[in-house]
């Protein structure tokens, strides 16, 4: 059936169920209804202990970055491209527990005649760079090293993903299958400036760029970087958008940016908070799931006869506003491709969630608890936010 959403109609899925429907018969792991697959200990035969590898990276974020860089000639927006692609590894990790002894490998794909060296210097700059920055909060993460592989013939521009592997006791694993009736969802914002940001985040993520900017920029950047996108997309969604790159939009902090810089802002990581909160609460938790591909409709993946109300969402920022504005995307579409405004949910019992929000404070990520969990006939979800009420 064809997708008839405008994600659909530029070649990708938000929920993806040709993929989900390819892996159906896989195995699920040790702990089946966990955010990552989670395997045997592949150290020894130790039973306390389990293995977790998964792989990710920063998607078409990278295409976003290549016309901005050739306009601006800023390397740094690359810095912020290795970030993604780990963050979207290392989120995904916080979700079954894991913040210690993670391993990370990179891998770069790019087409040799657009990517020159300085690019791959920046990438691998900003790896190192933010590595550091979260052994620093005692994260412990490492880098293997990776692979830069020349592939002309496959990539238009460049592709920036990343492997991670821990080795974790099972006793620490967060399984979402502990999500019950009850419960209340803990949300962290995706947007604003946390304690270890260097600047406004405007929370869009690494998720839900091709139409994002699609939406935004306009047909200029078509004309002069074609190679920048698929030339299959119908032409009324290729860069359809009214702003430039350069565009400058007024933030909630009363100064002007880039619009073209807010939407490359590198993808928040909650592992500083995750990690002060497993400090206190691992034990409690019930499950955590990345807001990430699939945007607000991601719990549906992992719950049975539940019902997930969401009904104290974050007020939309502004990104996603304009995004809205520039595209005529639905409103239910929107939540099913994007964040919204929070990027990590944490399922507790009520007693707790208070304690979460306060711990997310001290690091200037706004959170609040945004909703509850029922018993239900099958799974559901039900969004009221300030734009309507949504069922999926």
């Amino acid at each position: 059936m064809t997708d008839k959403t405008r994600y659909g109609q530029r070649g990708v899925s938000s929920s993806k169920e040709d993929v989900h429907k390819a892996i159906a018969n896989t195995g699920k792991g040790l702990f089946p209804k966990a955010f990552c697959k989670i395997l045997p200990d592949l150290a020894g035969e130790n039973d306390e202990y389990c293995t977790v590898m998964h792989a990710d990276g920063a998607g078409t974020k990278s295409s976003l970055a290549y016309v901005y860089w050739k306009e601006t000639r800023n390397t740094s927006v690359w810095k912020g491209i290795a970030q993604d692609s780990i963050v979207m590894n290392l989120d995904d990790l916080l979700c079954v527990g894991a913040t210690e002894n993670i391993i990370l490998s990179s891998s770069i794909g790019r087409n040799k005649n657009n990517i020159p060296g300085e690019v791959i210097t920046a990438l691998i700059e900003g790896t190192e760079e933010f590595l550091s920055r979260m052994r620093s909060y005692g994260v412990n993460i490492v880098s293997a090293g990776g692979e830069t592989a020349d592939v002309g013939d496959l990539v238009r521009t460049v592709i920036v993903d990343s492997s991670v592997f821990c080795r974790m006791r099972k006793e620490d694993v967060i399984d979402n299958s502990k999500i019950r009736s009850g419960d209340v969802i803990v949300g962290l914002s995706s947007f604003g400036q946390s304690t270890y940001e260097n600047s406004y985040n405007g929370g869009i993520g690494s998720n839900g760029l091709t139409s994002a900017r699609h939406d935004l920029f306009a047909k200029y950047i078509a004309k002069k970087y074609p190679e920048s996108y698929d030339p299959r997309i119908p032409s009324k969604l290729v860069y359809s958008g009214k702003y430039k790159l350069t565009d400058k939009i007024e933030i909630p902090d009363k100064h002007q940016v880039r619009i073209g810089e807010l939407l490359l802002s590198p993808t928040r990581t909650y592992a500083p908070v995750i990690r002060r909160v497993f400090e206190k609460y691992r034990d409690r938790i019930h499950g955590m799931i990345h807001c990430s591909g699939g945007g607000q409709t991601k719990i549906l993946n992992f719950i049975e006869e539940l019902h997930v109300i969401k009904e104290n969402m974050f007020e939309t920022p502004l990104l996603f506003r304009i995004i809205r504005e520039q595209s005529g995307t639905s409103w239910k579409e929107m939540y099913r491709v994007f964040n919204m405004g929070h990027r990590m949910e944490i399922y507790v019992p009520p007693e707790i969630a208070e304690k979460i929000v306060s711990i997310s404070a001290q690091f200037n990520v706004d959170a609040r608890i945004i909703g509850r969990v029922e018993k239900a006939k099958e799974k559901k979800l039900t969004i009221h936010s300030e734009h309507g009420t949504f069922i999926y």
